[in-house]
């Protein structure tokens, strides 16, 4: 009896791990541009914000 001959499976395996892996980059990268970025720009935006409003503040009471 011979034994059946493996086809596709090369292509198959690596079609999934390409697809886990640039699934994965994307959700990390997702969590990370979400998750820390873009929080540290709003509070970064929002102390020079503070500060320019407090320059402004101080300038016009002179």
């Amino acid at each position: 009896m011979p034994i059946a001959p493996i086809t596709g499976r090369l292509k198959k395996g690596l079609v999934l791990d390409l697809s886990i892996a640039i699934g994965g980059g994307v959700v990390c990268g997702l969590g990370w541009w979400y998750g820390y970025h873009v929080p540290a720009v709003r509070q970064r935006d929002a102390f020079y914000v503070k500060l320019e409003q407090e320059r402004a503040a101080a300038k016009a009471s002179q």
